[in-house]
C-alpha cells in the first residue's frame, strides 16, 4: 500500500505528462472496445440472419451437401415425416428445440412462355408457418423487426421469385419491381424441344381457363418445369405473389420460393413425397454441440438405415466464417497497434521520470531502499496509469456506445436487402471489457519495467551528484 501511495503521489506531481499518457491510453481503450463491440455485433447479426433462414443444424441425406445441388431428387429423405417426429419428441432434444421443419430443394426452368422467355432457377419448398416462426428468433435482442414470408396466407400454387428472375421473365411491371429495367432486345436462340413446348402449352391453356373462371385473380403467372425422380419433366403453373430482393445478385437471379407440398408434387408427382433437408432451429446457439451429439447418436442407432448426416450453420454458410474471420483479423491488428502505442507512450513517460528523479532515486537508495523497491515503485506507477486509463476508457466507451445505439444510424450488412440499425455491443460483453482492461494494465506495467530496471541499477553516489 505504501508503494501504491508513493506511485500515485509521483504521478500527481507531474500532472501534464501523466495526463498526456492517460489520454493516449484512454483513446486506445475506447477504440478497442468500440471496434470490438462493433465487430462482435456484426458476428451476432450475421449469425442471427443465417439461423433465421437455415437454422442451427440440418439433417440431410449423406453426401447431399457435396453432390445434391446437381440432382436434389436423388438425395431425398423418404421417411422425413417420421424423422421430424422422432427429433421433435426426443427427450434430450425437445427442451433445446425451437423449430423443426422439412425443406425441399429443386432445380428447374422458370418460364413466361407468353413472352417467350425462360431461365434456369433453384427452387425451395418450405412450410410457411414454420418458417415464419424461425424468423422470430432473436436470441441477442437486435432492434430489427421480424418479417413474415410473402407466401403467408397465399394459395397452394403461389410462388415468390427473385428480382433477377422477374427481370429476365419480363415481370417487373406487373409485379411493380423498382429499379428493374427491361431489355429492349428480343431473346434469340434455339427453340425449346417439342415435348417441353407442348407441356408448357397445355399448362398455359389450363392457366387461361382458371383465370377466366376467376377474373379477380390478377397475379402474373409463370410455368416452372422440373425433372421428376424418373427423369421426365413436370410443369406447374404458379401465381407470382412477389419479387423479393435478396441482396446478392446470384441469389436474385435464380431464387424461387414455393410451398413444400407444391414443390413435392412437382418433383415426385404421384409418388411418396420426400424432403432434402430437415432444419433444426435451437433456442440457444450455445446448445449446438449438445444437440449435434444427440443427433449423431440417433443417426447411429434409431436412424442408422436412413444413411443421414448433420451439418451446422457454419458449414452450410461458409461466408459466415469468412466475414467473421476478416473482422477478427482487423480487430487483432488494431489491438496490436494500440498496444504498441501504449507501450512506447508509457515507456517514454517512465524514462523521462527516471531522468528527472535521479536525485530522488539516489536519496531513496541512501535511505536503505533496495533495488527491488525502486523497481517496484516505477512498475507500480505504470500499473496505476494503466488502471486509471482502463477505467476511464471503459466508462467513455460505454457512454459512446450508448450514444451510437440511440443515434438512429443504419448500415447495410452483406447479403441484406434492407438497412438495419447500427449498434455497438459493449455493455454486457464482460469478457471483452475485462480482457481490454487487464491487457492495457499489463502493457503499461511492461512498458515501465525497462525504465524501472535502469533506475534500480543507478549508483547511489552518481545519483546524488545531480543535487
Amino acid at each position: 500500500m505504501n508503494t501504491f501511495s508513493l506511485a500515485l503521489r509521483n504521478l500527481l506531481r507531474n500532472r501534464r505528462r501523466s495526463f498526456t499518457t492517460l489520454l493516449a491510453m484512454v483513446i486506445g481503450a475506447v477504440a478497442i472496445l468500440i471496434f470490438g463491440g462493433y465487430s462482435g455485433n456484426i458476428n451476432l447479426g450475421l449469425q442471427t440472419g443465417f439461423v433465421r433462414d437455415s437454422g442451427h443444424l440440418q439433417i440431410q441425406h449423406k453426401d447431399y451437401f457435396l453432390y445434391g445441388s446437381g440432382n436434389p431428387a436423388a438425395y431425398g429423405m423418404k421417411n422425413y415425416a417420421q424423422i421430424v417426429e422422432l427429433v421433435r419428441n426426443d427427450a434430450v432434444l425437445k427442451p433445446l428445440l425451437n423449430v423443426v421443419t422439412p425443406t425441399l430443394s429443386l432445380g428447374g426452368i422458370a418460364g413466361n412462355f407468353n413472352a417467350g422467355v425462360s431461365r434456369t432457377v433453384i427452387g425451395h419448398g418450405v412450410v410457411v408457418a414454420e418458417q415464419n416462426k424461425m424468423r422470430l428468433w432473436n436470441e441477442y435482442g437486435f432492434p430489427q423487426k421480424p418479417y413474415q414470408m410473402a407466401l403467408t396466407g397465399s394459395a397452394d400454387n403461389a410462388v415468390v421469385i427473385g428480382t433477377g428472375v422477374a427481370r429476365v421473365l419480363q415481370l417487373c411491371e406487373p409485379l411493380k419491381v423498382k429499379n428493374c429495367p427491361q431489355s429492349t432486345e428480343k431473346p434469340t436462340g434455339p427453340a425449346a424441344p417439342n415435348d417441353i413446348t407442348d407441356l408448357s402449352a397445355l399448362e398455359a391453356e389450363t392457366d387461361a381457363k382458371i383465370q377466366t373462371a376467376n377474373k379477380s385473380d390478377a397475379s402474373p403467372r409463370i410455368e416452372l418445369l422440373a425433372a421428376n425422380v424418373h427423369g421426365a419433366p413436370n410443369v406447374a403453373g404458379l401465381d407470382v405473389v412477389k419479387a423479393e430482393l435478396h441482396g446478392v445478385k446470384e441469389l436474385d437471379d435464380i431464387s424461387v420460393l414455393l410451398h413444400l407440398a407444391q414443390a413435392q408434387k412437382l418433383v415426385y408427382g404421384g409418388d411418396a413425397p420426400q424432403a432434402t433437408a430437415i432444419v433444426l432451429q435451437l433456442k440457444r446457439t450455445a446448445d449446438i454441440a449438445a444437440a449435434q451429439r444427440r443427433l449423431e447418436q440417433l443417426l447411429a442407432n434409431e436412424l442408422k438405415a436412413e444413411n443421414l448426416e448433420v451439418h451446422d450453420f457454419k458449414t452450410l454458410n461458409p461466408s459466415y466464417g469468412q466475414i467473421t474471420g476478416m473482422f477478427g483479423a482487423i480487430f487483432g491488428f488494431i489491438s496490436i497497434l494500440i498496444g504498441a502505442i501504449v507501450l512506447f507512450t508509457v515507456g517514454n513517460t517512465m524514462s523521462m521520470a527516471v531522468m528527472e528523479r535521479t536525485v530522488e532515486i539516489g536519496t531513496l537508495r541512501a535511505m536503505g531502499v533496495r533495488r527491488d523497491g525502486i523497481r517496484r515503485l516505477f512498475v507500480c506507477e505504470g500499473l496505476v496509469l494503466g488502471l486509471i486509463g482502463a477505467a476511464l476508457g471503459v466508462v467513455l466507451a460505454l457512454g459512446l456506445a450508448y450514444l451510437i445505439n440511440h443515434a438512429g444510424l443504419t448500415w447495410m450488412p452483406p447479403g441484406n436487402s434492407e438497412p438495419i440499425a447500427l449498434t455497438v455491443r459493449v455493455w454486457g460483453e464482460t469478457k471483452m471489457i475485462v480482457g481490454t482492461a487487464v491487457g492495457l494494465m499489463l502493457v503499461a506495467a511492461l512498458s515501465a519495467w525497462w525504465p524501472a530496471r535502469r533506475a534500480a541499477q543507478m549508483n547511489i553516489v552518481d545519483a546524488l551528484r545531480h543535487v
